[in-house]
């Protein structure tokens, strides 16, 4: 099985989050050897500004058993289509990653909604990655991969 690991997963060990350190911990280094732990190029770059060096990243990659495996072009065309549906709904929304329930943000002074951007296309190519090339993503943010890519198989701390 092809587990694609979320970046927030990753950097709950490497920063490490005290209260999600085990929990993401033991998804990533308790998955049953016969299964491949993969990121895409996505979180490849966000998890490079942990690391002091390329091979620093190379050698934590290695030490844990991640593989790198690039988007292919149909992975990238469902990313830009989920991107669009995203940009349509949003209207100034904002969307618990948890549950996906929508919420408006209002100044307390004039009374105006404050439009909030919540998620950027690396979070898209993260999810058609995963679900296109992937059985199933570790993550934290389950409500909106949900609601956007309602094919893939999440696992969660």
């Amino acid at each position: 099985m092809i587990l694609a690991v979320d970046t927030n997963i990753l950097l709950d060990i490497l920063i490490p989050d005290k209260a999600r350190l085990q929990e993401s911990l033991g998804l990533v280094m308790n998955t049953p050897a016969t299964d491949e732990l993969v990121i895409s190029e996505m979180v490849f770059a966000e998890l490079g500004a942990q690391f002091p060096s390329f091979r620093d990243l190379k050698r934590f990659l290695s030490d844990t058993g991640i593989r790198f495996f690039p988007s292919r072009e149909d992975t990238l065309f469902e990313a830009s289509r989920a991107w669009k549906l995203y940009s349509r709904r949003k209207k100034g929304l904002l969307v618990c990653p948890a549950c996906g329930e929508k919420k408006e943000l209002y100044c307390q002074s004039c009374n105006q909604a404050i439009p909030h951007r919540q998620h950027i296309l690396s979070d898209f190519l993260i999810g058609a990655h995963a679900e296109i090339q992937a059985d199933k993503l570790i993550t934290r943010d389950r409500g909106f991969y949900r609601t956007y890519f309602q094919r893939l198989k999440i696992l969660t701390p």
